[in-house]
Order: structure tokens, then sequence, then C-alpha cells
């Protein structure tokens, strides 16, 4: 079956108690393990696989089990957030273990990596650029893991997955990436070499602005059980109503995306065109750097993009003045949201550092809704000007 088909069939289509249409929301926090004590311990298949809710839980399992199919993983295990799936999987490493990422990532990254993992004694360094030669340069004896972002966030820099796990994997490195912006409808790293993907699942999977959720998928069961271990021990794990919802979002995927990329791309088109932009940052723009590495490894440019104001001044007035895109944290809802990076998403990373990596006061992140594209456009356009 194609994709746009297991968003909706995808084994957990129907309860098999009952055929309703979709799993039930098992709001339990434990489970009748009574057959364990009764005669031979034997009981109807599948009532002995869940004891406690922590460690796993049938809608939990409905959701995990979707978005590994949509990856084309082993196993997935979701979590109270994205950030809280990327620390289980940063939590499969010791202290003294050291991990390789890209500096241009998201901001709920840098923090783990430069705060709390940190004073785990966990090292990284963080390239510039990713690339099978900066990567080979930046491994040492105790380096173990590759994660990266492509689309990377906030400024749409693209990196060769396919290369870069080649990379990795000589060197015997776990590579991890970070699929929120793309979702497995657009691109697939575990089919490129990843061995792990994370999601915000707040984000595109869930779709509606309304959960908060992270998924984790893993493209073997050895590195499953590494994972799991991890999820059951710190208990980060996602509730039965989330998972729930992420599903129910999930089921629209397609349709949502595919409309929201349209918009992003005429978006991206006009304000390129506008007098007050000085930088559009969208792969589907002809003259976006890797533009055509990413043409080759997703199925479209996605439904984010960034710019720069030629002012702070005209980026401030740009988010008091627009009617129709939210000044807010956040991406991937069925509303228009513009984020502020500096003040958002990457206000953990220090002002010098973010003006190095070229994080300023006039950069603005677009993740285009589902309005008008036609709306949107005039919108933003008076908002400039």
């Amino acid at each position: 079956m194609k994709l746009a088909t297991l968003l909706i069939h995808n084994g957990h289509e129907t309860d098999g108690a009952t055929g309703a249409l979709g799993t039930p929301v098992y709001q339990t926090s434990t489970f009748d393990r009574g057959p364990d004590f009764r005669g031979d311990g034997t009981a109807p298949a599948g009532r002995l696989e869940y004891d406690y809710a922590r460690s796993g839980n049938p809608t939990r399992k409905a959701l995990e089990d979707a978005v590994a199919l949509l990856e084309g993983g082993d196993g997935g295990y979701a979590f109270s957030s994205g950030v809280a799936a990327i620390a289980s999987v940063l939590g499969i490493f010791q202290a003294g273990d050291h991990v390789i990422t890209a500096e241009d990532i998201y901001g709920g990254s840098y923090r783990l990596l430069n705060t709390w993992f940190k004073r785990w004694a966990l090292q990284h360094t963080a390239l510039g650029r990713v690339s099978p030669e900066t990567v080979r340069a930046a491994i040492r004896p105790e380096t173990k893991a590759l994660f990266i972002e492509t689309p990377s966030n906030p400024l749409l820099k693209i990196t060769d997955i396919r290369a870069s796990c080649a990379a990795a994997r000589e060197a015997g490195l776990i590579t991890i990436v970070d699929n929120t912006f793309m979702t497995p409808l657009l691109q697939r790293p575990l089919e490129a070499g990843a061995d792990i993907v994370v999601h915000s699942a707040t984000k595109f999977l869930g779709g509606h602005s309304d959960v908060l959720a992270g998924i984790a998928v893993t493209k073997t069961r050895e590195l499953g059980k590494r994972v799991y271990a991890v999820q059951n021990t710190f208990g980060a794990v996602l509730g039965p109503w989330d998972s729930f919802l992420v599903a129910r979002g999930i089921k629209t995927l397609k349709v949502r995306v595919e409309t929201q990329q349209a918009t992003a791309s005429r978006l991206a088109d006009a304000l390129s065109r506008h007098r007050n932009v000085e930088t559009v940052y969208y792969p589907g723009l002809p003259g976006h750097t890797g533009a055509e590495l990413h043409a080759a490894q997703a199925e479209g440019p996605g439904a984010v993009l960034s710019f720069k104001t030629r002012t702070t001044e005209q980026a401030f007035a740009f988010l008091g003045r627009t009617r129709l895109a939210a000044p807010a944290v956040s991406l991937g809802g069925v509303e228009t949201i513009a984020s502020y990076p500096v003040r958002m998403s990457h206000a953990a990373i220090p002002p010098a550092e973010r003006d190095r990596l070229g994080i300023s006061g006039t950069l603005i992140r677009i993740s285009a809704g589902l309005e008008d594209a036609d709306d949107l456009i005039e919108d933003f356009y008076a908002a400039l000007s």
C-alpha cells in the first residue's frame, strides 16, 4: 500500500473487541493480571501484554505502531513531548560518549546538549556544515552517534542524509535524524540509512496545535530495546488521550501537508519579491542552497520557511501587524504561525552564538497553515509595508 493509504490502514483502524473505527482511549493506569495466577497462567491473546501504563498502553501502542509503519522502522516509542523523545534517545548513551551534531538545530536540542547532557558528561561537537568529510574529521574514539536535522531549524539548511549516514556507518556510529519538518509523508530517513528518527509529534503529526507529543522510531529491534529501556525507566511517556489525538491527526496528514506545502511555496515566492525582505530560506526556491539535494531525497519542500527583513524594526512591525499569522511558538498546525526564533525556539542560544549562526533579530519563521494562500499573501504584504 502507498503511504497515503497507510495513514488510514495501519493495522489499528478498527478495535478488535468492538469493531469501533479507531482505537479506543484506554484511560487506565494498570491492568488486571489475574490470569497470571489462575491455573496454568494462560489468557486470551494479548491479555497479558500490558501491566502498567508507563510500560505500555493499547492506545499508545496503536500510535507507536502507526508511525513505525510510516517511517519503515521496527518499532515506535511515544513520549510526552518532542524534547522528551530527543532526550530519551540521547539517553541510550553514557557519560564520556561523544555525539556529532549540526550547529543549526532546534533550540531545545541545543539546550539539552549544552546544559542537561553536558552536566552528565555527554560530549558533542557541532558542525557548521554536515558532510561525509566533516563527519569523518569530527570522529573521536569515544564518538557514538551523529544527530542531524534536514531541513534544519530555523535556516532550512540541507544535509545529504544518505552520504552522512554512510560516513557514520563506516565508523560504527548510530545516526539520528529529526524528521519533524518533513514528516514521513515527505521524507523517510530510515530508508536512506538512518538508525533512529525522532519527531515532535506536537507539530505536523498531531497537526491541530492541541497536543504535546514526541515520537522515536528505530530501524532495528536491538536499538528499539535500548530506547524502550529509557522510555520505561525514565517514564516520560505519552498519555492515552494525547496518543489518540496524534493518531487522529495522522489520518489527515496527507491532505493537510500537501495544502500547507503549496501555500508555503507561494508565500516563499511572494516574500522573495517584497522590497522589505532581504532573504527567504525555503528548499522550494531554486536559489536555496541545497535545493537540488533536498529534491533528490524528499518528496517536497515542506510547509516551513524563514525570511529576514531588512531591519529588526520591520520584523517587529510584521509580527505586530499580521492578522492571519499567530506570533507564537511551535509549527505544523492548521493555522499559520509566525515564530520569532531569537525570542522563542532559539532563545536558549547565547546572543553572540545566534548572531554567528545567522539567527538574527530580523529572522522570522513561518509555518504555513490551511488559510487561503491569497489572503495570507495580502496580509503579509500589508504587515511588511
